[in-house]
């Protein structure tokens, strides 16, 4: 699949998400100052993301420290995909030891926004 992603130095897309983990709205105004932001599109179910889930852990414990951000976006339908429903994102972030926020964006505009592409069927946009 050919990525989708905005071209490197793009201005970010607004968001205001809830976090899973803390319950807090994360928006990207809380990460003005930092010298980067890295923003992941994840879900639970996706094969893809269970292969590299303890990676993007040790990647956000390596970078800590660092003047970088991290964030992780989970866009699907719950509805379709419970697995992706905001109480089971956060039981994953908890037993994987998540770090960073993980945010639901159930409208899925961030993501579109962000033009976030997976396979048809783990995303439904219109």
């Amino acid at each position: 699949m050919t990525s989708t992603m905005l071209p490197l130095g793009t201005k970010a897309p607004d968001f205001a998400l809830p976090d899973v983990i803390s319950g807090r709205t994360i928006s990207l105004s809380d990460f003005a100052g930092i010298g980067a932001l890295l923003v992941m599109f994840i879900c639970e179910h996706c094969p893809f993301v269970k292969h590299v889930r303890a990676g993007l852990v040790e990647l956000a414990e390596d970078y800590e420290d660092a003047d970088i951000g991290i964030v992780a976006i989970n866009a699907n339908d719950a509805e379709r995909y419970p697995d992706d429903a905001p109480e089971a994102m956060a039981a994953g972030a908890r037993a994987h030891g998540f770090i960073f926020p993980y945010l639901h964006d159930g409208s899925q505009a961030v993501a579109r926004a962000y033009t976030a592409a997976c396979t048809p069927d783990f995303f439904l946009f219109d």
